[in-house]
């Protein structure tokens, strides 16, 4: 009977975390869907950097950039490059 005592704790727990899980199952999705996306945009402002000198674009590749691709996708894109071109005029 003492083990018992001493696993109800980490059962209690446990079932706490796991309804936690469920109920915060959607925001996660996005947060990992988000991540997801930001990772693509890193990979692409990765790519764009290397052809970018002949292109005439000077996109940093930064985790604020990235964020803006991730959220926005090919609006975004276009937002970044209408960005860098004001400000350097």
């Amino acid at each position: 009977m003492d083990w018992l005592l001493d696993a109800l704790p980490w059962i209690v727990g446990g079932l706490i975390l796991a309804l936690a899980l469920m109920a915060l199952r959607r925001p996660l999705n996005a947060l990992v869907h988000l991540a997801m996306r930001t990772g693509v945009g890193l990979g692409v402002l990765y790519a764009l950097s290397l052809a970018g000198g002949s292109l005439g674009l000077r996109l940093g590749v930064n985790l604020a950039n990235a964020l803006v691709l991730g959220l926005l996708g090919a609006p975004g894109f276009g937002l970044l490059v209408l960005m860098d071109w004001a400000l350097t005029i």
